[in-house]
């Protein structure tokens, strides 16, 4: 049987596999005694390459020691399972390197980050009235559903709930049902005959079908699919483009919790516009305080694992995971694979 588009992107050993923490953690933290030498150090090459998609400087020019950027990506190198590794401080793009046939434009689906565009895409459908605000509920936006739903739980699902992974609906790495329905491709289907496993509002279980419902949301409220809506004030915008493998169900939609194909310096361009409140070159392309309420945690330590490498107290927002990183707090976009969009907010930094 052919895996559903978003199934393709989970696993029972999906949610722990993180192979970019040590080098992350090392670019955080003081560095130990041992290791490289000055001289293995200052043989990195890790200068951005210079095209006209990003401003370049060098890590000493925007404040960073450029010894301890070399010293991420020497460890970084070892990784088998690394790809692209950019870090970007003050809105430069500072350091690049590409590992294991990556490549400056390597299109790979990026999993689970796309819940963060999705949810992106649901603020900027708010900004321009398309949606009227987030306690909507969820079946106003699935008439053609409604009549088939039984459990009266469903009926006070709200947008909000979804954006907070607290609708209700199980997560499919622990209920056998949900990972079927991951494999039938009937994800409309499944609003109504999927149970819910909580009330709406009370617990956190990480759903790629409420994202992904989330998604279908944005669609039909803007009356367009995910990615021509994306295309015109979103990634068009940012001067980025989705790749074609962007799958979609089998009723049309686009997939909300998975898939969506952007390079690693686009993935960092969206990475900038978050930590830039929503602004990019001057531009307003999501309003400050749906990105501010984006980033807050309002679930923390309820993920079933609390601590992933070097993130402590991981919490949830609006599709976005918050962490504590040393004495650093960060949020990132997470796919699956250890693929990360790492906002460092103090040190005004995207890793």
């Amino acid at each position: 049987m052919n895996k559903s588009p978003i199934q393709k992107n989970i696993s029972k050993q999906g949610w722990r596999v993180f192979t970019l923490f040590a080098a992350f953690s090392l670019a955080l933290s003081t560095l130990a005694s041992c290791g490289p030498s000055p001289q293995d150090l200052q043989a990195i090459k890790y200068a951005p390459i210079v095209r006209d998609d990003w401003r370049v400087s060098t890590p000493e020019a925007q404040g960073l020691d450029p010894m301890l950027v070399a010293r991420m990506y020497y460890d970084a190198a070892k990784h088998e399972t690394i790809y692209s590794l950019l870090v970007v401080k003050n809105g430069y793009l500072v350091a690049e390197d590409y590992f294991n046939a990556g490549s400056i434009d390597e299109l790979g689906k990026r999993a689970s980050v796309t819940k963060s565009y999705t949810s992106a895409m649901l603020g900027i459908a708010l900004d321009k009235g398309y949606i009227s605000k987030i306690d909507e509920k969820m079946l106003d936006y699935f008439p053609d559903i409604r009549d088939r739903v039984t459990d009266p739980r469903k009926f006070d699902i709200t947008i909000r709930n979804m954006l907070e992974m607290r609708a209700g609906y199980p997560s499919e790495e622990h209920d056998a049902t949900a990972w079927d329905i991951m494999w039938s491709g009937d994800y409309l289907g499944a609003i109504a005959s999927l149970p819910l496993s909580a009330d709406p509002g009370t617990r956190f279980q990480y759903s790629n079908l409420t994202a992904h419902y989330i998604g279908i949301i944005v669609a039909r409220a803007t009356g367009t699919d995910k990615l021509t809506f994306g295309n015109e004030y979103l990634f068009g915008p940012l001067g980025v483009h989705a790749g074609e493998g962007w799958l979609r169900d089998v009723d049309g939609y686009y997939i909300g919790g998975g898939d969506i194909m952007f390079t690693a310096r686009d993935m960092a361009k969206f990475g900038l516009l978050y930590l830039n409140k929503g602004e990019y070159n001057g531009r307003q392309l999501v309003s400050s305080e749906w990105v501010e309420a984006s980033l807050q945690t309002y679930t923390v330590n309820e993920f079933e694992v609390t601590n992933v490498g070097h993130f402590k107290n991981m919490g949830y927002g609006y599709q976005w995971w918050s962490a504590d990183v040393g004495e650093h707090k960060v949020n990132f976009a997470w796919g699956h694979g250890g693929q990360l969009i790492v906002l460092v907010h103090d040190l005004n930094m995207v890793i």
